[in-house]
């Protein structure tokens, strides 16, 4: 078994380990209960933690990761003139919503 990532967050470490194992790799979240006790260990030491159970696949599982890292979001100009970014899908000055 190999720790490929530390997760911020449990359901970020959720999300990453069902999109690797969707893509054949056999990882597997851990730590994901440890959060209770952080002040007792280091907060950092308690972060949930990606791992696969085959070696031979980290170099895919990672390459994986670091898109989903890096996934590019999303901006378009409205109609009001608003510049819109992220995963707004309707704009947030007028309501109106995003052009197909």
């Amino acid at each position: 078994m190999k720790r490929i990532a530390q997760a911020p967050n449990l359901a970020i470490a959720a999300l990453w380990a069902d999109t690797l194992r969707e893509a054949g790799f056999s990882a597997s979240v851990q730590r994901q209960f440890l959060s209770g006790i952080a002040g007792e260990l280091p907060p950092d030491q308690c972060l949930p933690e990606i791992w696969l159970l085959h070696d031979q696949q980290e170099a895919g599982a990672l390459a994986l990761l670091q898109d989903l890292r890096n996934l590019p979001q999303r901006r378009w100009q409205c109609a009001c003139g608003e510049l819109v970014e992220g995963g707004f899908e309707s704009c947030w000055n007028c309501g109106l919503a995003m052009p197909a």
